[in-house]
């Protein structure tokens, strides 16, 4: 799977303007980190190898105790 570089200022930018969410210029910085964050730990995920005959669960239903 290739790497996509994503501008995750440019993005932030973009998606709060998008749902007309007023962003701070103070919380900005933060909102980007966090970001970073979740999209390291997204890269883990997304490196884990699959074999083809996986299907998806169509529904999680948890046990009840």
């Amino acid at each position: 799977m290739s790497e996509t570089r994503l501008d995750l200022e440019l993005w932030v930018e973009q998606m709060a303007a998008l749902v007309a969410l007023p962003l701070q210029p103070d919380h900005f910085p933060g909102v980007v980190a966090n970001f970073e964050r979740i999209q390291a730990i997204a890269n883990l995920v997304m490196e884990l190898p699959l074999p083809d005959d996986v299907e998806a669960a169509p529904m999680f239903e948890p046990e009840e105790h």
